[in-house]
This record gives C-alpha cells, sequence and structure tokens, in this order.
C-alpha cells in the first residue's frame, strides 16, 4: 500500500556491521508510508561504509552523506545528519540507530497518533533486548513534568518522530548555535528540550514499536542493571550531569518563561518538577540535598 506520508529517516552508522543490514531491513519493512534514508557514518574499520555504499546502489531512496569525519558520538552525527539533509521535502522525519529493530507499523502508528493528538513531537516506550534472548520493557512515558525536558529525554531518540515544520524551526536554532549545540552530548535531551520550551506539543506512547539493542557498544543504553546504574552515579558525582544541564540552560535562556537554575536552593524547592518518574525525582531530590549533583 502507499501512501501520501513521506518520511526521512536519520540514520547514524559507526562499526555497526554485525546489525545495521537488520536494522536497515526494518525500516523497508515499514506500512503504509514512503521513507527515504539518510546515513551518516562515523569514520569506521569493518566495512560499514562499503555495505552502505552497495545499498544506496541497490536501493534509490537510500542516500549516504560524504565520509571520512570522526564525530565520536551519535550526538555530533545526528547534529549533522538534522544540518545537511534537505528536511523540507518531507512531512516526518525520524531518527534511527544502526542497531535497533522496527516493528512494521512504527511510523505508521506515530503519524497517526501525531495527526490524532496535533502533535509536534512523537517518542515512545521501547523494547530492551539482550543477544541471551532477554528482553524488557523500557518505560518512559511517564506524565510529563514542568522542566523535566532539562533533566532527561523523553525515550531513545531512535523512537522519535518529529513534523518538518517543528524540526525546521530547531534545525534553524541548530545552524544558528552550531558550535555550543554540538557540545551537548546527547541529541534527544537537546531536541525534546527545545520543542518542550518553545512550548511544542509532545507525546510520549506507552505502546512499543522497537527492540532496543543491548551490546557493549551502547553508548547509552537501557538503564536495568548495576552496571548502568554506577556508570550513570560516576557522571553525576564527577559534574558530568549538571555541566550538560547547564549547556542546554543557557543555549535556551533566550526562549525560557520560566527562568530554570542550578541553584542549590531552586533544585531543592522544585525537585517534584524536574523528572517524569517519582522515584527518580526522589534520588535527584537526595543527590541535591548532599550536594552530590
Amino acid at each position: 500500500m502507499t501512501s501520501s506520508h513521506s518520511v526521512a529517516v536519520l540514520l547514524t552508522a559507526f562499526n555497526g556491521i554485525k546489525w545495521i543490514e537488520e536494522q536497515v531491513e526494518s525500516i523497508f519493512y515499514q506500512k503504509d508510508v514512503n521513507i527515504d534514508i539518510y546515513i551518516s557514518i562515523d569514520l569506521s574499520n569493518d566495512g560499514t561504509y562499503e555495505w552502505c555504499q552497495e545499498l544506496a546502489l541497490k536501493n534509490s531512496n537510500v542516500n549516504i552523506l560524504p565520509y571520512g569525519n570522526h564525530f565520536g558520538g551519535a550526538a555530533k552525527n545526528f547534529y549533522r545528519l538534522i544540518k545537511e539533509v534537505d528536511i523540507c521535502k518531507y512531512d516526518y522525519i525520524s531518527l534511527a540507530d544502526q542497531d535497533d529493530i522496527w516493528l512494521p507499523d512504527k511510523i505508521s502508528r506515530a503519524i497517526k497518533i501525531i495527526n490524532v493528538r496535533g502533535l509536534d513531537g512523537y517518542s515512545s516506550n521501547v523494547i530492551a533486548f539482550w543477544e541471551d534472548g532477554r528482553k524488557q520493557l523500557i518505560r518512559k512515558s511517564y506524565p510529563q513534568n514542568k522542566f523535566d525536558y532539562y533533566f532527561e529525554s523523553a525515550g531513545p531518540g531512535c523512537t522519535f518522530l518529529l513534523k518538518q515544520q517543528s524540526l525546521k524551526k530547531f534545525k534553524d536554532f541548530l545552524i544558528k548555535n552550531w558550535t555550543l549545540v554540538n557540545e551537548v552530548s546527547l541529541h534527544d535531551v537537546m531536541i525534546y528540550a527545545f520543542f518542550r520550551e518553545l512550548s511544542m506539543v509532545w507525546y510520549i506512547d506507552d505502546i512499543p514499536k522497537l527492540y532496543y539493542r543491548q551490546h557493549t557498544n551502547n553508548q547509552i543504553g537501557a538503564n536495568v542493571n548495576w552496571r548502568s546504574y554506577l556508570n550513570r552515579l560516576k557522571k553525576i558525582k564527577n559534574k558530568w550531569a549538571r555541566r550538560e544541564v547547564q549547556k542546554i540552560i543557557n543555549l535556551l535562556k533566550p526562549y525560557s518563561k520560566d527562568k530554570i537554575s542550578l541553584n542549590y536552593f531552586f533544585l531543592i524547592i522544585n525537585f517534584n518538577k524536574l523528572r517524569r518518574r517519582f522515584r527518580d525525582r526522589i534520588i535527584l531530590l537526595l543527590m541535591n540535598l548532599i550536594r552530590l549533583f
């Protein structure tokens, strides 16, 4: 079945030859949408670039951006895609990692929800899965809070579907603030924060339509075991997390209606507005009380 809905899928890759074929096939199998894939490949040594070249030769809807740069992380690679791809040709833009598996109605379901709810941005829960066959629901769809978008994403960026006119505002902002935005380490938090700060409507779907692969090469991954908790605790203890929040606050200051601060007393007084899940709000409160954050 053909559809009038056109979607640009922005896919980043880095040494992903083990997984990228399965991911791309699941994108090709999307129902009721017309899809073009744009791939930006971080400098790789495992044949990822050559495989993508072959894919593009065989499929007219696959486009490879000029190769040879080392980005050093997914965020800079996604910023590059948003900057360089002509998104104005499409109704919607989706972000994709190299190693997940999309269910066939991932995009069509998101489009329906965007249209029914009048959204600018959409994300969802995911099902994390491991090579040993384990699966686990990762819930991100807790009710949105007043300042949650400075402290967490709306779910993994690979679940995002964004209206073209709305992402165009972010693209203009990105180009205008290119150097400073590229210093923000998590593109999904940056995009979600921009949308929310500009009062654009975002919805986090309860229903997962993506299998979120977990392996040792994950840059972020699912927060589901003691090792991942320790890793996040380390980022809080060495003030990495605080610095990332401050970068976003500084970038969005010209748009901010309710001035947010990382002042100790502001964080304590407003603790119940900083995260979506109650448990996370309490943990952040305790970390602020002992001045760990």
